[in-house]
Formats: structure tokens, C-alpha cells, sequence
């Protein structure tokens, strides 16, 4: 059985499970993960189609030849002269789509697909694709983990540098241009830095600019690259030659919020759980305003995916499942503490994936 073959009869049994009756995904990372590429996405509407018993694709013709070249289901194609509405009605009816009841929508879908899509299943509810596909990717198998795994181990290599640069007078981008060497050096591209400083830190998403490093700055220095399909992401802390004042405290105060939600993620637990772990920590110690987003994400062909961790978020965690660990504290003006861990949860708790330590790097 091929991974193609065995990821479809997966997907059918959890569409089963969830009373879908038709899965339908745009060119994205759940088409690829399902079977391996997905066409060049742009206006033009192209979508997979997955039945009780068969799949199909509506797609454009002038991408059908490349296509054939990575599947070989059924296409039905549309040219640019007649458009798409008479080879969809086609590959509805191939799907055994006609009286679909529910129907699961990639939630990364551009509106106008869905909306087409919906338009010719006027009697169909929709949902999307955590009960389905989405299900099957939050549980990383063997191969996964194995790529996640070396991924982490270069985002090491990669926020070592990072740290190793830290020094008075260097700008933020500067630093990131060695993580850009560093992740090059091993065969990897950068997906994001983000490198914020003294006051900048206190921004979750900084945009990494032109300031320099000065004496007494903490530096916020939160990374991801990827090598093949996988990606890394971490957050680790730098000081320029001696920290703030105040920062022993608060970072002490993250690291006591990051061992917490370590320590009440278990599978059977919802992802709320973890994200009150962390946030009742960071509360009790007096700084809970300043933390001011979730405590983690799912990673995994994205770099954020299911599941979420939440105030709010039902995800029942499982074994299998990849995401983020990541409380801050955010002080105006001041600075910001973030640290960061991805783990894959396992029977017992959380394997973290980094190898390095999660303390302050002073910088001489």
C-alpha cells in the first residue's frame, strides 16, 4: 500500500467517524500531505475531491499535464473558454457528491472556491477539516518526528550562532543575516527571524530592524527554518554584557510558566488545560497582563497548525501531537521574555525536540 493509498483510506474512515460525506481541498499543505504535491495554486479553481469511495480533482488544464506527472486520479478538467462550472458538476457526480449532506471545507480555501464549491451543493452543510484531515496531521508518525527532529537539531546550530553574535554595536539585522548563513550552512532555508532588542523585545512579533545592540539590552531572538517539508521554530533569550534590571525575575517567572504546561501536557488533556498552566503561572506572579497571546501552536508542514494551544481551545491533546510551548512577558518600553519549546507528546508527557538550555545567554 502506498503512503498516498494509506492516507486516503485513513482520511475516509475519520470522514466516516465525523458524518462527512465529501472532503474538499485547495492546492495547500493539506493536499500535499495527502498526496505529496499540490498544483500551483492562483485564481483559477482547482480542488480535490475526496468521497466515501472515490477522489477526484477539478482542474485547470493548463495545469492538468504537470499534475498527471505527481497523481494519477481522475481529472476533470476546465479551460480558461468555458470555465469550471460544467467540469465540477462532472467530477461532483464522479465523487458520488450529488446528496452530500456535510461537507469538509480547507479552512486555507480562498473564499471564491468554497463559494463555488457551496453554490453547487446548495443542500450541504459545511464544516472544516479538524475532524478529518486535520485530525490525521496533528499526529505525527515515525517519518515526521524523524524530520521535526533534525530540524530542531539545526535550529540549534542556527541559535547558537545567533547567540554567539550578540555583542554591542551589532544591529538586529545583522544577527539575523548569521541565522540566514547558519541555516544555509546546513542545507536549510530560513522561514522567519525575529530578533528584538531592548525595547523592541516587548513586541511578540518585532519586525527585525536597523537598532543597535546596547550595554544592558535584553534580546528577544526567535528563529524557524526547514529542511525538506518540515520546519523548526524556537525562542531563546541574550543579554548585552549584563541583563536589565528586573529581568532575573521575570524570566525566572516565563521558565516556571513553561515548566508548568510541560508538566500538564498529557494526552487526555485539553489544550486549555495547558494554556491555564502557563498563564495562572505568569498571573500568580503578579505579570498576567503582560502575557498577552496563547501558549502555544501546532507545528508541522506549517509552521502554525492544529493544535492550538488556548484559553479556550476543546483539542483533546494525543500522543503524536506537535506544538509549542511558548509563554512571554511582554513590559512597555521595557523589554520582553519569551521562551520557547516545541514538543511532540507521548504517553508520558512532552519530549522537547531543542537540545539547548533555556537560559539567559549573557554576551561578554
Amino acid at each position: 500500500m502506498t503512503k498516498v493509498t494509506a492516507r486516503l483510506a485513513a482520511l475516509r474512515a475519520r470522514m466516516n467517524k465525523s458524518g462527512a460525506g465529501l472532503v474538499a481541498l485547495a492546492p495547500g499543505t493539506h493536499m500535499r500531505w495527502l498526496l505529496g504535491f499540490h498544483p500551483y495554486p492562483d485564481e483559477r479553481p482547482c480542488l480535490l475531491l475526496v468521497g466515501p469511495e472515490r477522489a477526484a480533482m477539478l482542474m485547470p488544464a493548463l495545469n492538468a499535464e504537470d499534475a498527471r506527472a505527481h497523481s494519477d486520479l481522475p481529472m476533470f478538467e476546465w479551460a480558461d473558454a468555458d470555465g469550471p462550472a460544467q467540469a465540477l458538476a462532472e467530477v461532483l457526480a464522479h465523487v458520488g457528491a450529488g446528496g452530500v449532506s456535510l461537507v469538509a471545507l480547507d479552512e486555507s480555501m480562498r473564499a471564491d472556491f468554497a463559494l463555488l464549491l457551496l453554490g453547487a451543493l446548495p443542500r450541504a452543510r459545511h464544516s472544516y477539516t479538524e475532524a478529518t484531515i486535520g485530525w490525521l496531521r496533528m499526529r505525527k508518525d515515525a517519518d515526521e518526528y524523524a524530520s521535526l527532529k533534525e530540524n530542531a537539531r539545526i535550529n540549534d546550530y542556527a541559535m547558537q550562532a545567533a547567540l554567539a553574535a550578540v555583542a554591542p554595536g551589532v544591529t538586529e539585522a545583522d544577527i539575523a543575516r548569521v541565522v540566514r548563513a547558519a541555516f544555509a550552512e546546513k542545507g536549510a532555508r530560513t522561514e522567519f527571524t525575529i530578533v528584538g532588542s531592548g525595547p523592541n523585545g516587548a513586541y511578540p512579533h518585532h519586525e527585525t530592524g536597523e537598532r543597535k545592540l546596547a550595554l544592558g539590552d535584553a534580546v528577544v531572538i526567535d528563529i524557524g527554518g526547514r529542511k525538506g517539508d518540515f520546519p523548526s521554530d524556537m525562542t531563546r533569550m541574550a543579554a548585552v554584557g549584563r541583563a536589565p534590571e528586573g529581568y532575573a525575575e521575570v524570566h525566572a517567572l516565563v521558565d516556571a510558566a513553561v515548566q508548568a504546561a510541560l508538566a500538564a501536557a498529557r494526552p487526555g488533556v485539553r489544550a486549555r488545560e495547558v494554556d491555564a498552566a502557563a498563564r495562572d503561572t505568569i498571573a500568580a506572579g503578579g505579570y498576567g497582563e503582560y502575557f498577552v497571546h496563547r501558549t502555544g501552536h501546532g507545528l508541522g508542514l506549517d509552521i502554525h497548525e492544529q493544535p492550538y494551544i488556548t484559553g479556550t481551545s476543546e483539542t483533546v491533546l494525543d500522543e503524536g501531537m506537535v506544538f509549542s510551548i511558548e509563554p512571554g512577558i511582554y513590559l512597555p518600553g521595557r523589554f520582553g521574555v519569551r521562551l520557547e519549546e516545541i514538543v511532540i507528546l507521548r504517553k508520558d508527557g512532552p519530549e522537547i525536540l531543542s537540545d539547548l538550555s533555556r537560559k539567559l545567554v549573557v554576551a561578554s
